[in-house]
């Protein structure tokens, strides 16, 4: 939840900017802004925490640090995406259908109590998926609905 802390925090001031500088408040830009910084970090993420992110492949997947990589650099080029109007649109649809995939892996590391930062088998289990994960992933896509299809 502390990366939903960032999402609100860098759209409040990118909202405040905007007002500043440009005289009104851009919701769009700052709702895109917002989901871009927290996909850069979770992104970058993939990149630290390699390890811990393994643990959260079910065992039948091969190549599990190449998943890890790869969607770490999906990540970060969906918030490049979010921030190119052209662009934008698409990136949030194919983004909204990426965080339904790796909600699964979410599913199974909650029931396997993997700690991605320890790298490990010490995580809160079912009660981090219950509590945090299934209410910020739904926040997590109905805010790039909004920002990048809605009001796009």
């Amino acid at each position: 939840m502390k990366l939903l802390g960032i999402l609100f925090i860098t759209f409040a001031l990118a909202l405040v900017g905007t007002k500043i500088f440009e005289g009104n408040w851009n919701l769009l830009f700052s709702g895109n802004l917002g989901m871009a910084v927290f996909m850069i970090l979770t992104g970058f993420a993939h990149f630290k925490f390699q390890k811990g992110m393994t643990l959260m492949i079910p065992k039948f997947i091969p190549a599990k640090m190449f998943w890890v990589y790869f969607t770490g650099l999906i990540e970060i080029l969906a918030a490049i995406g979010l921030m190119i109007p052209s662009i934008r649109e698409l990136t949030s649809i194919l983004l909204i259908i990426f965080l339904i995939l790796v909600f699964i892996a979410n599913v199974y590391s909650s029931r396997k109590k993997v700690n991605l930062f320890k790298a490990d088998y010490s995580g809160p289990g079912m009660a981090y998926l219950y509590k945090e994960r299934i209410p910020m992933q739904i926040i997590l896509i109905a805010w790039t609905w909004y920002f990048g299809i809605y009001l796009n």
